[in-house]
């Protein structure tokens, strides 16, 4: 049934309709979301659309007030300039406006595009860096006509690492392909085991499915340093230390083949490497490991048993856990326990960590990196790893730092020799990299320098648009169309433009088009529209049919119609439920789940998952300066940075805000109680916060809340803390390998 005014009560009047749209957050739960829209054409209710499997007619507590967000009076709502003579740096929140003066979309664009223009000229076109994540997942939002765009001109290419890549790299080390349970599946586990996995608070919508699993006699159990929404609700909370994830994962194995639970059948079938991980494995006893995590050593076995005795047990693995220095390797180790005790074989066992590799998007159709072959260089340009910004953006030039910088080429085992010149111009969209980049003080050096051109396209002004010379306004999903899968569902879904954009914001689509137009770039591709790109995602075949794997049935007069479409092996979840890594060829080097990677060999690693202590952490050299290890955790009721300036939803997060948990012993050792004030800090900065007493954490841990910088006392967020360092795998943040010291500042709260 189409989505019009008959379909809701709140639709009584013939002058409202109701449009589907796609929550575009960085979220697993891509929500699909029903906006009810008045005679006026303003946005008047948002609701989960009912029909979605996951969505299930509810929204999280973030996008139930989206409204808030959309007609914010912050909201920047025209191009803006910054004006002659005023410095770069932090502005008050609130007056940012004093800063620029209004100009016209012309104006702005034609003056950013006169400016890349003469930094190619002068630097040369790797000198520009656009830099982006996923303040939009939408196919087009996330990466489309702005890549087209780059490509042509030569900018640097930017390693999009800093949330996923470590984790989704080690995944595919083991299984080939991001593939896993179906959420709706979870209701039929007899065991959960949410590892580093904040259900409750940022995979709301898996949360039925467990409630039902529990109804049902499931147990639920949460491995995570932090009490979480999701470890208050738990039947058995282990609060590991950070960082010790995979001796944990390695101890379980031990005492799973010590003891005979493994299932040898689904091993000898559909795993390589048994013999040499079963001697790995030896090497953890449940001593070594309790030692390394804070837990008992009989805990360590009780796990193992419960885990590898029930049927069916469900991993919900989440990406905290590859955030610290050691994370590839352990999200390969974790991954690995439903492979030896052979969970994929029951419905409603196995794991998740995302399910993005199932939708094929025609990414090169829709990206074109073909047309870096008509930039300057002929060839793609070197890669600038996005965790790295600090140190990209220093005046003094870009440095040649293992994985931070390399030649595009380089990846596939191409040696290369590109240039490294420095960053001189800086695009931001998508993205706040002022608030959540590691290193924060380095990023603001960059930022502030007075030769670096910056532009940024959003919807608020943030701590990064307090260094930019051009802001332009941005829409939220409410305001263009887009189309997207989902990283924790099998479901494409069509996000309808529901309103107009308020003011002159205009879509990332609109705006690249508009520069390439401006920069002479005359290639038909970049006159694509909306639907022109979600034609090319889908590869939309002369019969009006996608002809991508697993969407070969879908339409896009499908998608218009009912909102969502499963993918093809998801349509009959029931006469035909969907278990991956069960039977057949794996889509990995042997064709089967990998406990030992040849691939990892070849590059001179160990092609086996270890336990290695971070540089940063309670058992290196550097704990003797900075002897307590530091969480800078996301808030529950933000998304990453986006949704911290709005008042509501700062409400929701009034209790930690700008607060330091800490045990009671650690802060005894320090003469600090609860409300004193308090200064965190390192080497590379310190941030003043509140103390408040948290006796669920590990002693030696304390814990931070991302927030904006300019938000807080002193301009700083928990970003000053963290480091550049990379991850083992998938070069990505380290956010929790972070070794701080506390003392107190003498004042109260």
């Amino acid at each position: 049934m189409p989505y019009n005014c008959s379909m809701t009560a709140a639709a009584a009047s013939p002058t409202f309709r109701i449009v589907h749209t796609v929550c575009s957050h960085d979220c697993p739960d891509s929500c699909g979301v029903l906006v009810t829209v008045d005679g006026d054409g303003r946005a008047v209710k948002v609701a989960g659309d009912p029909a979605h499997p996951v969505t299930q007619g509810f929204l999280c507590g973030k996008v139930a007030k989206y409204l808030d967000r959309v007609y914010a009076p912050s909201r920047i709502l025209y191009p803006l300039k910054r004006k002659a003579g005023v410095a770069k740096g932090p502005l008050e929140r609130g007056r940012e406006h004093e800063a620029f003066e209004q100009v016209s979309w012309d104006e702005a664009l034609d003056a950013i595009a006169a400016r890349l223009k003469s930094v190619a000229a002068e630097f040369g076109p790797e000198s520009i860096l656009p830099y982006s994540y996923a303040g939009t997942i939408g196919v087009l939002g996330f990466g489309s006509m702005d890549r087209r765009f780059f490509h042509r001109l030569g900018a640097s290419q930017l390693d999009r690492t800093i949330c996923s890549e470590a984790g989704g790299e080690a995944w595919k080390l083991v299984y080939g392909k991001k593939l896993g349970t179906p959420t709706e599946d979870f209701r039929l586990a007899k065991l959960i085991l949410a590892w580093g996995a904040n259900i409750h608070g940022n995979n709301v919508h898996l949360w039925p499915m467990v409630e039902q699993a529990r109804r049902n006699g499931a147990r639920l159990i949460v491995i995570d340093p932090y009490r979480t929404r999701t470890a208050a609700l738990a039947d058995w909370h282990i609060a590991i230390r950070p960082g010790t994830d995979g001796a944990l994962a390695l101890g379980m194995m031990r005492v799973i083949l010590n003891e005979g639970l493994e299932d040898r059948e689904y091993i000898n079938e559909m795993t390589h490497g048994f013999e040499q991980l079963a001697e790995r494995a030896q090497e953890y006893t449940p001593e070594r490991v309790a030692a390394w995590t804070g837990m008992k050593a009989a805990e360590v076995e009780s796990l193992a048993r419960e885990y590898a005795g029930t049927r069916p047990a469900a991993l919900r693995l989440n990406y905290g856990v590859q955030r610290a220095e050691n994370g590839g390797t352990a999200v390969r180790a974790i991954v690995m326990l439903p492979a030896l005790t052979g969970a994929w074989k029951y419905r409603g066992g196995g794991a998740q960590l995302s399910t993005s590799g199932a939708f094929e998007w025609d990414e090169n159709a829709v990206r074109r990196p073909d047309l870096a072959m008509a930039s300057p260089l002929k060839r793609l340009a070197r890669t600038v790893n996005m965790c790295a910004l600090g140190e990209a953006l220093d005046a003094r030039g870009i440095g040649n730092r293992e994985q931070g910088i390399v030649g595009a080429e380089q990846r596939d085992g191409v040696e290369a020799s590109y240039s490294t010149p420095g960053v001189q111009a800086l695009f931001v969209y998508n993205s706040n990299p002022g608030a959540v980049a590691p290193n924060q003080n380095a990023v603001k050096r960059g930022l502030a320098r007075a030769d670096l051109f910056t532009v940024v396209h959003d919807l608020f002004f943030n701590d990064t648009t307090d260094y930019a010379d051009y802001i332009l306004p941005a829409t939220t999903f409410l305001e263009h169309t887009d189309v997207q899968g989902a990283y924790g569902h099998y479901f494409v879904q069509l996000s309808q433009k529901a309103i107009d954009p308020p003011g002159e914001a205009r879509p990332n689509v609109w705006l690249f088009g508009e520069l390439a137009r401006r920069m002479g770039f005359e290639e038909e591709c970049f006159r694509d529209s909306e639907m022109d790109l979600i034609r090319q995602a889908l590869a939309i075949g002369e019969d009006g049919h996608s002809t991508r794997p697993q969407m070969e049935h879908i339409t896009l007069e499908d998608l218009k119609e009912q909102g969502h479409v499963p993918l093809g092996f998801h349509r009959d979840p029931e006469g035909r439920p969907f278990q991956p890594y069960v039977s057949g060829t794996v889509p990995t080097q042997s064709g089967k789940v990998e406990f030992y990677s040849e691939k990892l060999a070849a590059r001179g690693l160990d092609p086996l998952p270890g336990f290695v202590p971070a540089t940063e952490s309670r058992f290196g050299e550097l704990a003797k300066r900075f002897p307590l290890e530091f969480l800078s955790r996301k808030a529950d009721n933000y998304m990453n940075s986006t949704f911290a300036n709005l008042d509501g939803h700062r409400k929701m997060e009034a209790r930690t805000s700008q607060r330091l948990e800490m045990h009671p012993a650690d802060a005894a050792a320090r003469g600090i109680s609860d409300g004193d004030a308090v200064r965190i800090w390192n080497d590379r900065g310190s941030l003043r916060l509140t103390a408040l007493m948290n006796a669920s954490l590990p002693a030696g841990v304390v814990a931070g809340k991302l927030d904006w910088g300019k938000l807080s006392a002193d301009g700083e967020n928990v970003n000053a803390l963290t480091s550049e360092r990379l991850t083992d795998i998938g070069a990505g943040a380290t956010f929790y390998s972070t070794l701080v010291e506390v003392d107190k500042t003498g004042s109260r709260e």
